[in-house]
């Protein structure tokens, strides 16, 4: 009886013991950003490198704020996070609503061309976003790294499983019997019922905005329009990276998602089981 009961038991404590290893695993090079933001570049490289909290916080974000328009980057990177986030809920809650509700010709083959963009490597997008965006005369504008993506394949998709598997046909065709318009029905009905879908992809959306690369690198040339993974970058040097200043930066950063993720992660779980099971 004993024999049999025992592996039982450990097993589950092994599996906890496993999950709190790859936990501090994941977790080890977020401590070290911010203790590293603490301390001056100096004591980073010494040996054994530090692994407490410093006092050189302070005169890490000076240096920061001295070489590059820091409060400024921030700024422009929470306004094309918020100005993205908002258009593609918008444009994706709305074309996937179409989609899953509405019946018109080329409906599957034009939701087909939507899912075939996803197959394509982000790199493709790079020379014809650039002439694209200079034909416009959007190179330097924040407009030109939140339009081109304002209605994402993915979000799309995201929406119209969710508003086939959790929106009632009876329940439109009701509403349309009782004189609602269509634009009525989008705001009144579908909108409050796609919260956990529209939490979801907006999680998703922001966080992808916010560490964008690639699109302020193609685009933005003033060091005071870059975002903050681009401005961070161009804090480093063959010869003379402030290190200290660069994990400040870093940490900083990072803590709008820390504080996102941390009251939003049961909403992202949710919304993205809630559409796979009807």
């Amino acid at each position: 009886m004993h024999t049999t009961s025992a592996p039982l038991r450990t097993a589950p404590l092994m599996a906890y013991a496993l999950v709190g290893v790859g936990a501090l695993i994941m977790l080890a090079p977020f401590y070290f950003m911010f203790v590293f933001a603490t301390h001056s570049r100096e004591e980073i490289f010494s040996l054994p490198p530090p692994v407490f909290f410093g006092d050189d916080f302070l005169l890490n974000l000076k240096i920061l704020t001295e070489r590059i328009p820091f409060w400024r980057n921030l700024g422009w990177s929470l306004y094309v996070a918020l100005a993205n986030t908002a258009l593609t809920l918008l444009f994706c809650s709305m074309a996937g609503y179409a989609f899953a509700m509405f019946e018109f010709r080329f409906k599957e083959a034009l939701f087909g061309l939507v899912m075939a963009t996803m197959l394509l490597p982000s790199f493709m997008n790079m020379i014809p976003t650039f002439m694209i965006m200079d034909v416009l005369g959007w190179i330097d504008q924040p407009r030109a790294l939140y339009l081109p993506g304002a209605a994402s394949a993915f979000g799309i998709f995201l929406m119209r499983q969710f508003v086939a598997s959790s929106i009632p046909k009876d329940l439109v065709e009701a509403a349309r019997m009782d004189g609602c318009s269509e634009l009525g029905i989008y705001a009144r009905i579908v909108l409050p019922l796609l919260k956990p879908a529209m939490g979801t992809l907006g999680l998703i959306t922001f966080i992808a905005s916010w560490n964008n690369f690639i699109g302020p690198l193609i685009v933005m040339r003033s060091p005071e329009m870059f975002t903050l993974p681009l401005a961070l970058r161009s804090l480093q040097s063959p010869v003379d990276t402030e290190w200290g200043a660069l994990m400040t930066g870093s940490a900083i950063a990072t803590i709008p998602l820390l504080i996102l993720f941390a009251l939003s992660s049961r909403q992202l779980i949710s919304g993205l089981t809630s559409g796979a099971v009807k």
